[in-house]
């Protein structure tokens, strides 16, 4: 671990770098009606505005796509990678079943100070890594720099004449890179200053890929059945209670950052259907407008959709200091996860 700089006070956490990586090739709305054999204007609630989505060609992988997320952060932060404590990879599609993608792009990086691992909360698992580096990072003087990864490449795991998930499903990382800073007495807060995490493992059947582990290992019967070695959707998760959900979870992490609905500057969510995302910003009481969504562009990423809209917005100079960004993951387990932070420039970045 790399304790070049020593804190004592109280800390405050903040994304002092964003990156992401996009594979090489794209998927047009033309070839995936021709893979299903049918208009997919008839899919639209599935689709929903998508117009492109990205695949891993033959030659990328999961750790391909972390490991370029990881380096465009680390150069936004203007930081090398031995500087880094810890490095979390979040995915539900590691690049092996172990070792973990986190060590494998530990050790492609050259990350000699950083302890290394994976996360897998489904498509919420980028919250629930940079909930633990915010943890690591407030409680344990030992770290004072953690680069987290969302990284999907469910591409790899689709039955392409399944329109429940082809349409939507795509490939992609982001990565952020959060650092300890001391607090100072009398400035207001910035940073991350809350996160919600939410499970409900009675719906932990609604959806997954359900060959491949312990349970029920690849064998040849299992291949030639061509369904739990693929991504399935056995159940609809109720809208009405999504929107619940969504509600009750942003109230609770603005209600931790004692912010309300009308200071939420810039809305990032990682959702795998549209259907209940305008029921649920209209109960938590926040405009349209202030979503800032590249599912049109790249689909549906899982872990990766979130960082890599927080990336794009960030590019692209419209995120102002003290702007109150909310973020928010909906994954398969159920899984859900919100972050709220108040935007900070630091000082490296202001150079660039």
């Amino acid at each position: 671990m790399h304790n070049e700089e020593r804190m004592t006070g109280p800390r405050r956490v903040r994304i002092t770098g964003t990156g992401s990586a996009l594979p090489s090739r794209v998927i047009t709305n033309a070839e995936v009606a021709a893979m299903l054999g049918e208009p997919l204007d008839a899919l639209a609630d599935d689709a929903g505005n998508i117009v492109e989505r990205r695949w891993c060609a033959f030659d990328e992988s999961t750790a391909d796509l972390a490991e370029a997320a990881a380096h465009a952060a680390l150069e936004s932060a203007q930081l090398q990678p031995a500087q880094i404590d810890l490095l979390i990879v979040a995915t539900d599609t590691p690049e092996f079943v172990t070792p973990s993608t986190a060590v494998v792009v530990q050790g492609r990086l050259a990350m000699s100070h950083a302890v290394a691992f994976d996360v897998n909360a489904g498509g919420a698992g980028f919250v629930a890594a940079v909930d633990l580096a915010w943890t690591y990072l407030r409680a344990d003087m030992r770290f004072t720099r953690v680069l987290v990864v969302g990284v999907s490449a469910m591409s790899r795991y689709l039955d392409v004449h399944d329109h429940r998930t082809v349409c939507v499903v795509a490939d992609g990382a982001g990565a952020v890179l959060l650092e300890a800073f001391e607090s100072v007495p009398g400035k207001p807060m910035d940073g991350v200053l809350a996160t919600a995490l939410v499970t409900d493992g009675r719906r932990s059947h609604d959806m997954g890929i359900f060959a491949g582990g312990a349970r029920t290992p690849i064998t040849k019967a299992v291949l030639e059945a061509g369904l739990q070695n693929t991504l399935r959707v056995t159940a609809q998760f109720p809208g009405a209670l999504e929107s619940q959900a969504w509600h009750a979870l942003t109230s609770q992490v603005l209600a931790g950052a004692h912010a309300t609905a009308d200071e939420v500057q810039w809305l990032l969510w990682s959702q795998f259907a549209n259907s209940a995302v305008d029921e649920g910003l209209h109960a938590a009481g926040i405009a349209t407008d202030r979503v800032h969504n590249v599912r049109d562009r790249h689909g549906y990423t899982g872990a990766a959709g979130l960082p890599i809209a927080l990336d794009d917005l960030a590019r692209s100079g419209r995120l102002s200091d003290g702007a109150l960004v909310l973020g928010v993951e909906h994954g398969v387990g159920l899984a859900m996860g919100a972050f709220a932070l108040r935007w900070h420039t630091t000082a490296r970045q202001a150079a660039e």
